[in-house]
């Protein structure tokens, strides 16, 4: 299976980096961009035996590795190889 899994801060978390991107896209002329929020996005492939062990799965990596589960959300696509 292959899994792509999107990180973002949560609504209300300041986003530094967000904040550099939109500024930086302001200096270049785009004055129409607004709310920049910068996040991950890791893919990857995985072996399970059905899609809701890798739905299990995928959820406990997120929520121990990938992803700071109090200041991000994720969200994870699953699909065949």
């Amino acid at each position: 299976m292959r899994v792509k899994i999107f990180v973002s801060l949560k609504s209300g978390v300041l986003d530094p980096q967000g904040k550099a991107i939109e500024r930086s896209l302001h200096t270049l002329g785009y004055d129409e961009v607004h709310e920049v929020r910068a996040g991950k996005y890791i893919e990857l492939d995985f072996d399970a035996t059905s899609r809701e062990a890798a739905e299990l799965r995928i959820r406990e990596i997120c929520d121990k590795l990938l992803a700071n589960p109090v200041i991000e959300d994720y969200r994870f696509e699953i699909s065949p190889e």
